[in-house]
Parts: structure tokens; sequence; C-alpha cells
């Protein structure tokens, strides 16, 4: 929606800084608590975080207080660093190694319907209100509460890899954390580590560029019913986003080292085409016009709304790893406050055009030297989860 559906971004600006601070801390120590609580409870402590922070906006709504959604914000982050760490073992031992980047996809089609979830509340909520309207209304918030919640007990009904059994027979790994300490300690690791240092750019732009595409696109150009419809576009892109990348990383080629050129190739060309658009509708439009989707010159800024969302599932969906989200949740985190600095559009939009056409040679020479042909010897019946592997930072 842009400034959490509120008319100005400051408190979202803030609350996501603080989500996205607390983030990169927990991201780490979200590891320990899935050691302790399993799959099921890790995932349902994290996700009634989320029902925290919407409420704090319904707060906001009528007592016009940012400190509530301030610090709703930073326990999101940490119920987000539980979440993560839940559902990165989950994706790392529930499927069988030739599959994992179907897997991958398959969940980011999931994740990303929530999203598509999440525009179709305030396109509905909000469809009847005019172009007056300038916050959502009460309604929007409570729906996404209660969405939030069914999701909250429907994350009770995981089961722990013990107890899956893959379509072929087989066990899922058992995957257990490192403990704090050695975790922070192999992150830090991290930095003298030549291969995962290459992928820096792609994890701190990964995130970086919401804050330019949702307050600089969608906010100021549209309606509220029309950003909500537009929402429902950018998050089901999403999800044909992931499976296009998804059948590149598993199945266009015998060699995993191909793939992955062939990946990071599309991905780049994609990008390109659809920043050069972003910076035509960013010289052209005009700042004192807002479009409702019943425009005739809708189409273009719909267009590249709707590209945005596929070049962020096959960004996101082409590297992965833990480094990767702490990198990833920093760069938010300083995104949002840049924001809330008045920089301008133009120049958020350069900033993210660079960082991600920066990532591409880097990821490519990434892929040729270090990934392997070969990957037997991953599905161990016991594994710890240290994200200092660079070859995990790959869809395979």
């Amino acid at each position: 929606m842009g400034g959490g559906g509120q008319l100005k971004t400051t408190v979202s600006n803030n609350a996501l800084t603080a989500l996205y601070t607390t983030f990169a801390v927990f991201g780490i120590l979200g590891g320990g608590v899935y050691n302790i609580l399993g799959p099921h409870l890790t995932l349902f402590a994290g996700c009634s975080t989320y029902v925290l922070y919407a409420g704090s906006f319904l707060y906001y709504n009528h007592y016009q207080h940012q400190f509530f959604a301030i610090i709703a914000g930073a326990i999101l982050g940490i119920g987000a660093g539980l979440l993560w760490a839940a559902q990165g073992a989950i994706m790392t031992s529930y499927p069988p190694e030739n599959r994992k980047g179907t897997y991958i996809s398959i969940f980011w089609s999931i994740f990303n319907m929530g999203g598509v979830i999440g525009g179709l509340i305030p396109f509905i909520l909000n469809y009847n209100r005019g172009d007056a309207a300038a916050t959502v209304n009460d309604g929007t918030y409570i729906g996404f509460m209660a969405f939030m919640s069914a999701g909250a007990v429907l994350s009770l009904t995981i089961l722990p890899a013990s107890k899956v059994v893959r379509d072929d027979g087989t066990r899922c790994t058992h995957m257990l954390y490192s403990n704090v300490t050695t975790e922070s300690y192999e992150i830090l690791k991290l930095f003298y580590n030549w291969k995962m240092l290459l992928i820096v750019p792609a994890a701190w732009s990964s995130n970086f560029f919401y804050t330019y595409q949702f307050n600089h696109v969608n906010k100021p150009q549209f309606n509220l019913r029309t950003r909500g419809f537009n929402n429902v576009f950018y998050w089901g892109a999403q999800m044909l986003g992931s499976v296009a990348i998804g059948y590149v990383m598993d199945f266009s080629f015998k060699s995993r080292r191909k793939r992955g050129v062939v990946g990071i190739s599309v991905v780049a060309l994609l990008a390109t085409g659809i920043w050069v658009g972003a910076l035509a509708n960013q010289i052209k439009r005009d700042l004192g016009v807002i479009m409702d989707f019943k425009d005739s010159d809708y189409a273009g800024p719909f267009v590249l709304f709707f590209s945005f969302g596929l070049l962020d599932s096959m960004f996101q969906s082409m590297v992965y790893a833990g480094f990767y989200k702490g990198i990833q949740s920093a760069g938010a985190a300083v995104a949002w406050q840049i924001d809330n600095h008045k920089v301008s559009g133009m120049a958020q939009l350069i900033v993210n055009w660079v960082l991600t056409t920066v990532s591409y040679p880097l990821l490519l020479v990434l892929v040729v030297l270090a990934v392997k042909e070969d990957n037997k010897g991953e599905e161990e019946q016991a594994k710890q989860v240290a994200p200092s592997s660079a070859e995990n930072a790959f869809v395979h």
C-alpha cells in the first residue's frame, strides 16, 4: 500500500526501520529458538507478532501515536527472525536435493498468495471511498489481523522433520542450528570469505528497493483502491517469477553451473529493462495527478509495478542464505530511513538500479568459481545449519 495505508509515510518508515533492525539480529538468534521449540511452535511464535503489528496501525488510525507502531515493528522483527529460521530449516531439510529450487518456488508462491490477499482486502474494503480517502479504514487492518491469526494457528499443524517421509520413501534430514555463540562467530567469519562477500550487493539491494517501489511508485501515483488492486498483481507476479526462475535453476540444463549463469543472466536482462521503464515513469509522471485503475493512462504504470513484482521474486529466489537475510535486513532498515529523510524518488531509483546491476557480475563470478557440478554428500542424516557455505546461497 505504501506508508502502511496511512497518509504520511513517517510512522511506517520508522516502524519498518525498527522491524529490520531487530530482524537483522534475531535472524541469527532465531536458530537457537528453533532448536528448542521445533518448527511448529517457532512458526506460531513468529506469526503471532504479525497480528500485533497490524493492530498497531489500527490503533494509530484512531490515536495518531507512532510509539506503539514502532514497538510493534521491533517485536515483529523478532518474530520474523523466528519465522525465517524455521522456514529456512524446513526448506533446507524437507525437499530432496534435485527439487530444492522447485520447493522454494512453491514456497514463494504460497508466501506471495498472502500478499495477493493483502491487496484484495484494502481494494475491496476501500472500493467505494473515492479519491478523497487518505488512509485505509479500520476494516482493512481488522481483515489483516483475522488472516494473520488464522495463519498463526495453521502453523501449529506443521510436522517435524522426523515425521516427514518423502515420495521416494526417504526421510528428511534432521536439521539443527548451531548455538547462538557459534552462529554469531560463523557469521563474523563470513566477512573474511570472498565467496559470501560477493553476494553482499545482491543481499543489500534485495529489500532496499521496496521503499522506492511502494513509497515512490504505488503510493503517490494511485488512489487507495488502486494501490490495493496493484498489490494483488504485484504479489501475483511474484508467484509467476518464482516458478519461472525455479524452473531455470532446476531443469533448464544438466550442468548446475550453467543453470546458475543462465538464471543470473535472465534476471539481469529483465531487471535492466524494468529499471529503464521506472526511469521513464519517474521523468514523465505528473506529481499532482492521482490515478485510478479505470483511467485510460493507467496501463503503463500498472505494467511497471507488475514487473517490479516479477523482478523481486526472481532476484530473491536466485540467492538464498542465512547470511543473505542478515545483510538484506540491514539494507532495508537503511532504505526506510533514507526515505524518512526525504531523499528524492529519482535519487532512490538510481541507487537501486546501481546496486542491483553491480550484483550480477559478482554473482556470475561466484557461480563460475564456487558452484560444483556434483552435490554428493549434502544429504547427511544430521547436519548443522551454518550460513558459511556459499554454495547453499544458490537454489539448486
